[in-house]
């Protein structure tokens, strides 16, 4: 006799439908509870009870659409085990044949709950996606461990969970919990879109620093003495609370968690929250200080975001339940002004200097100066994280990618510089900030905003044709790169024989040099190409992204050799050889100026707004 719980095939041929959610309690509390003790393997088994109101089909979800990454990315792929039963018996399931997240079982009468079984298999290398438990930490973001009822809008279903840490381990979460005995942290019953915008970071090696008295920066490592820090990282990481709170006036969360992963083997990663953030750096980021200088802008980032992206958010890309897509139309707001304010805040700070800060944004600025792929509107490029899912691209600079987010910073530069000079200096974009982010204290509700609602809070700052701009901006294609904002900064693009600063440490960190402006390629120190600008010297000489260089004009390739022989070279050919796959081939490619790397450099009798809008506001 055939297990109840295999499907028979011409059963799994059938669609069913999926209940729209409704706006109304679901009846009982779910059960949840995740043992996470085989963090050798990364797996984490999970069990479920689920009130059930009445007999017949249940429709059980698994989260699809997730929120900040902006696509319908929920690694069902590494779901496994599923069991479903009632009073001890096993129920059949069947998964949806195109809506691949939905699992339908009958409940039979007299059954007030069935119980729910199921892993999740959680990568054990980068090329199985994101990597998030090693033998030392984890980081569970709880969508990856978790079916819902359909029918519900995700705030009207409660949820308590538990979960099971190895021992002696410690754990952070935003959530109150209580940790008992035998090794289980009971969390407090939630809404489920609570629950899993709360994710938990767990370590054998972890640390909690108050930032301030709502603030706790909760630090787990690969080693103890990776979460050594001096009172200057630490004063640092303050000012990022103190300088935020300054900037939009108020808090939109009662506590807030920073959660921190030290790791070497975990996937380097950054995901927004409302009263956290998961954020994986690398393990030697406060050791390491100094090299990892490019690395320090990930907690300001995600910081931003629970005003911009978690309190205010693009009315579009709300959504009732994780089944249902969501829109990213104002993601130039949602991730462009967030990256703005990333720059800004690093600067204000100290995480970054001033020098770091104008290296970055001469970086970001170059990179569009020379890109030709506007053949693309940049508010098409808020389809990205749909489209592309986050993978690598053969040719980015001509495809273009999720440009909203360092090309949306740079717009919205023009805008602050905009309100400064048009009012005189006496407005600015922090204002903006402090309007339309702003609100109560504490208050961590959800206000959907419209295209109409920006324009209108910066139309009340200072007039202007602001909806025309943005249209033009956004929605239209151009040939030049928009660097108005640092003109009127008091900066200007330019290019140098010698890399800043802020260049070499991000050539240093991530073990590559940037050719972009002179050979149009990055390449790394093993040779390997990372990217070749569309239509560059290196793109007509046929090199392409993955290919490795063997050698460089007769002899074996080394990075440095490469970038002193292109000095040399100005107006030249260099040989190379490539390989790629199996395949060696000769290539030549020509050297058509000196070295170039993007520098800004003021602009006299142009006032330094740039300058005033990196400069610290706490007393």
């Amino acid at each position: 006799m055939a297990d109840a719980r295999i499907v028979a095939a011409d059963m799994g041929e059938t669609a069913f439908a999926i209940p729209e959610p409704a706006d109304q309690p679901y009846p009982g509390t779910l059960d949840l509870h995740v043992d996470a003790t085989d963090v050798e393997r990364g797996i984490f088994n999970v069990r479920q009870r689920i009130p059930t109101a009445r007999p017949g089909p249940v429709v059980l979800l698994y989260p699809k659409w997730l929120p900040g990454f902006h696509a319908p990315v929920a690694p069902i792929e590494l779901f496994a085990g599923l069991r479903i039963s009632a009073g001890g018996a096993d129920l059949a399931w069947r998964r949806h044949p195109v809506v691949v997240h939905a699992f339908l079982v009958e409940v039979p009468p007299d059954v007030d709950a069935i119980d729910v079984e199921f892993a999740f298999l959680s990568p054990t290398d980068p090329s199985q996606g994101r990597v998030i438990c090693s033998p030392d930490l984890f980081c569970l973001p709880w969508h990856s461990v978790v079916l819902y009822p359909a029918g519900h809008a995700a705030r009207q279903i409660t949820i308590a969970a538990r979960l099971r840490v190895p021992d002696r381990w410690s754990h952070a979460c935003p959530l109150t919990a209580e940790k008992r005995n035998d090794g289980v942290v009971a969390f407090e019953p939630v809404a489920l879109d609570v629950l899993i915008d709360s994710p938990v970071l767990a370590g054998r090696y972890m640390r909690r620093i108050k930032l301030d008295d709502a603030v706790t920066l909760a630090v787990a490592a690969d080693a103890p003495h990776l979460l050594d820090t001096d009172a200057d990282q630490i004063a640092a990481h303050r000012a990022v609370v103190a300088e935020a709170q300054r900037l939009f006036g108020s808090r939109p969360f009662d506590r807030f968690t920073m959660l921190l992963a030290l790791s070497g083997t975990l996937t380097a990663a950054g995901v927004e929250h409302h009263r956290s953030f998961e954020a994986v750096s690398d393990s030697a980021y406060f050791a390491g200080w100094k090299a990892n200088l490019v690395r320090r802008d990930t907690i300001p980032h995600e910081f931003v975001h629970s005003w911009n992206g978690k309190h205010r958010r693009g009315a579009d890309s709300c959504s009732p339940s994780f089944d249902r897509p969501i829109h990213n139309d104002l993601l130039w707001v949602y991730e462009g002004q967030t990256q703005y304010w990333t720059n800004v805040l690093c600067a204000r700070s100290g995480l970054w200097s001033l020098e770091d800060t104008l290296g970055a944004l001469a970086l970001t600025a170059a990179r569009y100066d020379v890109r030709p792929g506007r053949w693309r509107p940049l508010l098409d490029t808020t389809r990205d994280p749909i489209i592309a899912a986050r993978s690598p691209l053969p040719w980015p600079s001509w495809q273009r990618s999720e440009d909203y987010y360092a090309e949306g910073a740079l717009l919205w530069l023009d805008v602050d510089t905009r309100l400064r000079e048009s009012t005189g200096e006496a407005r600015s974009l922090d204002d903006f900030g402090r309007a339309f982010f702003g609100g109560r204290d504490g208050d961590w509700s959800t206000r959907p905003y419209v295209f109409d609602d920006v324009v209108d809070a910066l139309a009340a700052i200072a007039p202007f044709a602001w909806r025309d701009w943005f249209e033009r901006m956004l929605g239209g294609t151009r040939a030049d790169a928009p660097l108005a904002g640092l003109d009127r900064g008091g900066y200007r693009l330019v290019y140098r024989d010698r890399p800043s600063t802020y260049q070499q440490a991000q050539e240093q960190a991530f073990g590559r040099i940037d050719l972009t402006h002179t050979l149009s390629a990055t390449i790394g120190v093993d040779g390997r190409v990372g990217d070749v600008l569309w239509g560059g010297a290196a793109f007509a000489g046929g090199l392409t992204a993955g290919a490795t260089i063997v050698a460089v004009a007769g002899r074996d390739f080394s990075a440095e050799g490469l970038r002193s022989l292109v000095r040399a070279s100005t107006g030249e050919t260099l040989a190379l050889l490539v390989r790629r796959g199996d395949a060696v081939r000769s290539l030549s490619v020509q050297v058509p100026g000196a070295l170039r790397y993007p520098h800004l450099e003021r602009i006299e009798g142009v006032p330094a707004r740039l300058d005033d809008i990196l400069s610290a506001r706490r007393g």
